[in-house]
């Protein structure tokens, strides 16, 4: 397999993973953005109902990560887990395709959020056995790659196809055989990563050890407030650009296409960067990104009730968040994976998973709350955001107070300039 010199040297099991995550959250952007929109205007469910689905299907993912982490460290490993994953993700896509009423559309939900639940926890997993520290970082950040041109090709693709033929249900069919890929993938391709074979203990045996872990619960109060910000930039931000800021909708859909493709041509050089930082670093780096950010957009507000040019503070906003976005997601997840013992690596990053599970359901909550208010209340949700900021600098700063140093160290050392002569002698 060919790799270009300047990517990343990493396990050719890596790179598989990688491409199966490509086309599986391609299958996912066909979905994204239609299911709701099919499921209320084509087949008749109301909007109660589909938020009720969706509830459902948040649920089942929550009972999906903490059963997925235990699995994985346990009789069942990394691959086996994963296997089972997509082929619940697998069933939950046909079911989608052929729900005609509410029961069908929930037991889809179901099946769905069990299946993504059960996927997160193995998937880092094998990326944390597969890599050395020094390597995570990159490791982390290709993954995401794959997840974030998946989602944007899924999106442009599924738009041409509905455009063309109408066809809702296919989309659903698409996303399913793009499980049933993946899984060809692993199981052809993939052996098994866990390193040794665990003694025989109760299911849920290691998370006694993971919610002792004082720096890991530390982490995940940050974590719970980053994935906050994150689930912002697919929840509230576009309602806000669109109704607070009055940019037209196809302006918005360009912003975030741009966004999307920023976040491709930064994600490795910033890993690489990353390298030379203390995971600490990276994320007090990132949160500083998130708070200029979201005051940018507050700005962008301002900006419009003045008559100044708002979709350029909108544009210089989101290419500040996109640099907050890749720098939080390789640190965090590598700071989990340093900081986990070997055979419970499934575990602690099934409590990073279940952060964002957390976050994306307060983040759209609390947007929405605040959205709804009049003016200038709504726009005041951005600032809060800003301060929430500096709750998240604090809690860094203890962590970096307690965390192991064999943790918190900069995977590659900085390179030390030489001395200049005269001073070596003396």
């Amino acid at each position: 397999m060919w790799i270009p010199s300047w990517w990343p040297k990493l396990s050719f099991q890596v790179w598989l993973i990688f491409i199966g995550r490509l086309l599986s959250q391609t299958g996912t952007g066909f979905t994204l953005f239609y299911a709701s929109l099919f499921f209320v205007n084509q087949v008749g469910l109301t909007a109660t109902q589909v938020g009720l689905g969706l509830g459902i299907m948040a649920f089942a993912g929550v009972f999906g990560r903490i059963l997925g982490g235990s699995m994985a460290d346990g009789a069942w490993g990394r691959r086996s887990t994963l296997i089972l994953s997509l082929a619940i993700s697998t069933l939950g896509s046909f079911g989608f395709a052929l729900s005609y009423d509410f029961w069908s559309f929930a037991l889809a939900n179901m099946a769905a959020g069990l299946g993504q639940g059960l996927y997160w926890p193995p998937a880092e997993a094998i990326v944390a056995d597969l890599t050395t520290r020094e390597q995570r970082n990159e490791a982390y950040a290709l993954n995401r790659l794959g997840d974030n041109l998946g989602l944007s090709l899924g999106v442009a693709m599924a738009s041409t196809l509905v455009a063309l033929t109408g066809a809702y249900r296919l989309l659903f069919v698409i996303d399913g055989v793009t499980f049933l890929i993946f899984l060809a993938v692993l199981w052809f391709f993939i052996r098994e990563t866990r390193a040794t074979c665990p003694a025989a203990e109760p299911v849920l045996a290691g998370w006694k050890t993971a919610l002792r872990d004082r720096s890991l619960l530390v982490f995940g109060l940050s974590n719970i407030l980053f994935t906050t910000y994150v689930a912002q930039l697919s929840s509230s931000m576009p309602l806000y650009f669109r109704n607070g800021v009055g940019i037209p909708e196809v302006q918005i859909g360009i912003l975030f296409a741009l966004h999307g493709a920023l976040i491709a041509l930064l994600q490795m050089p910033v890993a690489r960067w990353l390298n030379r930082r203390t995971r600490i670093q990276g994320l007090q780096g990132s949160a500083l990104m998130w708070g200029v950010g979201f005051l940018l957009v507050w700005l962008s507000g301002l900006a419009a009730e003045l008559g100044a040019p708002a979709p350029a503070v909108a544009v210089l906003a989101l290419a500040v968040l996109s640099l907050a976005l890749v720098s939080y997601n390789p640190s965090a997840s590598a700071l989990v994976a340093d900081l986990a013992p070997d055979h419970l690596r499934g575990v602690y990053l099934s409590v990073n998973s279940l952060c964002w599970a957390a976050g994306f359901a307060l983040g759209p909550m609390i947007g929405g709350m605040a959205l709804d208010l009049p003016q200038p209340w709504a726009s005041g949700l951005w600032i809060f955001w800003v301060i929430t900021v500096s709750w998240v600098w604090g809690i860094l700063r203890f962590l970096n107070r307690i965390l192991p140093c064999k943790v918190n160290r900069a995977a590659v050392p900085p390179v030390m300039e030489p001395a200049p002569l005269g001073d070596a002698e003396r």
